[in-house]
């Protein structure tokens, strides 16, 4: 199932379940679009992969299997794949 992690993973902005602008690759990283846009170029700091729209779960869903609550982090922000 998918964790939805709360975060991006470079900017630690916030990124609820909801969020229109949370994109993921295949390993489930996750940056916000301004971060996949402007700093990684498209592509997955960690595994160098493509991102896509992270999806939504139906909230009668989301109450049943809720979201991650654990936050990745880099502190030192994020670098994109040569």
């Amino acid at each position: 199932m998918l964790q939805m992690r709360p975060n991006c993973e470079c900017c630690n902005k916030d990124l609820p379940p909801g969020a229109q602008d949370a994109l993921i690759c295949s390993f489930e990283c996750t940056f916000c679009a301004d971060c996949v846009d402007e700093k990684l170029h498209g592509k997955c700091p960690n595994c160098g992969g493509d991102f896509a729209p992270r999806p939504t779960r139906a909230a009668a869903k989301l109450e049943k299997y809720p979201a991650s609550t654990e936050r990745i982090f880099k502190p030192n922000g994020c670098a994109a794949v040569d």
